[in-house]
């Protein structure tokens, strides 16, 4: 099996596991994180938190988390940020934020369930009463969620977007164009996306190439893998065909699970 990972912070992980579990491995590391280092969002974000004007606050990230304290931290003690967070509502989309906010001491009142999309994040917050009349703030993870705000707008909700990192192209992207050349030419048997994000650059830089149609086309031609349900929703609303979603969004699950159907499928 001929793979094709879009994986970058952790593609040697990702090449290990496809080769483990009888892949050949090609990572084609798609994206590059760009913090935000001169942040008014999160100050603004602050001030409005420590005047009690911020009801909710959603952690979408792990990564997202540490990032707004160490941005905050060029401003104002992190003890001030913790103690301004304990009257709000705290809400998390999945696990890794938990893990961060355990660490500093933070409560935590709202959790979206498995498969973390914002969709269950948006229903858990209904339940918890925290949309009609709430002025809430969301750390954002690289790409604005737009149908998430609208629906908390519609809601009744006064929406606050605090971005603390971006995502960008590598800065080399050869591999990537080599990769989109492979797959033109039909060297692939599985493409395997770990973020929506990867779908974007793969298709931008296909754009650049002049190649992105006939990407498109080739890629259907492929066996593709998505880590999860807002990954497959965006590469349905790119007019591709996700041929597998694992049962849990974890990277070790997909590879062994994608590859073991892929395997039964050939056969």
């Amino acid at each position: 099996m001929k793979v094709c990972s879009f994986e970058s912070r952790r593609g040697e992980e990702m090449r290990s596991l496809i080769e483990r579990n009888g892949g050949h491995a090609t990572i084609a590391p798609s994206m590059r994180e760009i913090p935000l280092d001169q942040n008014p969002a999160a100050v603004a974000f602050a001030e409005k938190l420590f005047t009690g004007e911020i009801d909710v606050v959603v952690f979408m990230t792990g990564v997202g988390a540490r990032a707004l304290l160490e941005a905050l931290q060029t401003k104002y003690e992190p003890a001030r940020f913790f103690e301004a967070l304990a009257p709000c509502t705290i809400a998390v989309r999945g696990p890794k934020p938990v893990v961060v906010l355990r660490e500093w001491g933070v409560r935590i009142d709202l959790k979206a369930p498995e498969p973390n999309t914002w969709r269950e994040l948006l229903e858990t917050l209904h339940q918890g009463n925290a949309i009609q009349g709430k002025h809430i703030a969301i750390q954002e993870y690289g790409q604005p969620n737009q149908l998430f705000y609208d629906a908390l707008t519609a809601g009744g909700a006064t929406v606050m977007a605090v971005p603390v990192y971006r995502w960008e192209l590598p800065e080399d992207t050869a591999p990537l164009e080599a990769a989109v050349h492979a797959t033109i030419a039909g060297q692939f048997d599985v493409l395997m996306f770990t973020s929506a994000q990867q779908l974007h650059h793969v298709q931008l830089v296909a754009d650049r190439l002049g190649l992105k149609e006939a990407w498109r086309d080739a890629a259907l031609k492929t066996f593709i893998a998505s880590i999860g349900p807002t990954a497959t929703e965006t590469i349905e609303s790119e007019g591709l065909r996700a041929d597998f979603e694992p049962s849990h969004p974890k990277m070790g699950t997909l590879v062994k699970a994608a590859l073991a159907a892929y395997t039964s499928k050939r056969t």
